[in-house]
């Protein structure tokens, strides 16, 4: 298994904008379906955005479609997810997942076997 590495996140203002990478501490990611989840505290993990193995397919989850966007570089082995029009209910621990395949995965965090720690991502005024 790939071990995942996020990185980017922060603190923001509402309406502002941040950036979050995927990448890894051994291995690679090319090819590989790679999705973002999140979870708030008490709340389940909840599916972000995805994006297959050769970056042309993109899903997107109803409460970021249109305001998230993700990408890859896999001349430098990451994927990016660019925030904007942060809201307050944005703020979660944002994770990178996969689960070694190249085409769509899903939504279900429970197919995914590969996991990075987790960035914290705090929308606040």
């Amino acid at each position: 298994q790939v071990q995942l590495v996020e990185s980017g996140g922060g603190l923001v203002q509402p309406g502002g904008s941040l950036r979050l990478s995927c990448g890894t501490s051994g291995g690679i990611i090319n090819g590989y379906y790679i999705s973002w989840f999140r979870q708030a505290p008490g709340k389940e993990r909840e599916f972000v955005a995805g994006i297959g193995g050769n970056g042309y397919a993109t899903y997107y989850g109803d409460s970021v479609r249109g305001r998230f966007t993700i990408s890859r570089d896999n001349t430098k082995n990451t994927v990016t997810l660019h925030m904007n029009s942060l809201k307050l209910e944005d703020t979660a621990v944002y994770y990178c997942a996969s689960n070694g395949q190249a085409l769509y995965t899903g939504l279900d965090p429970g197919v995914y076997t590969s996991w990075g720690q987790g960035t914290q991502v705090t929308v606040s005024s």
